[in-house]
């Protein structure tokens, strides 16, 4: 995960981990972006472990109904007074 730095912004960061030669491979997410590692890790292990599975697709739904619920409180009250 590229961690932000004071010199470059977490670009140093970013770059060395998507500068990787042929035959490392690697998945990286935002600067600071732990979260989304942590989801992306827990789908990985999901694909073997039914237990973690369930639960990542839980969160994401939850994820995806926290979203559902400000568009609708959006739609309701206008972009300017959200």
């Amino acid at each position: 995960m590229p961690i932000h730095s004071k010199t470059l912004s977490g670009l140093d960061s970013l770059y060395s981990i998507v500068q990787m030669p042929s035959g490392i491979p690697v998945a990286t997410v935002a600067i600071n972006g732990a979260k989304n590692a942590a989801i992306l890790a827990s789908q990985i292990i999901g694909t073997s472990n039914v237990e973690v599975q369930n639960k990542i697709a839980n969160y994401k739904a939850s994820l995806k109904d926290g979203v559902m619920k400000k568009d609708a409180k959006l739609q309701e009250v206008g972009y300017e007074n959200y």
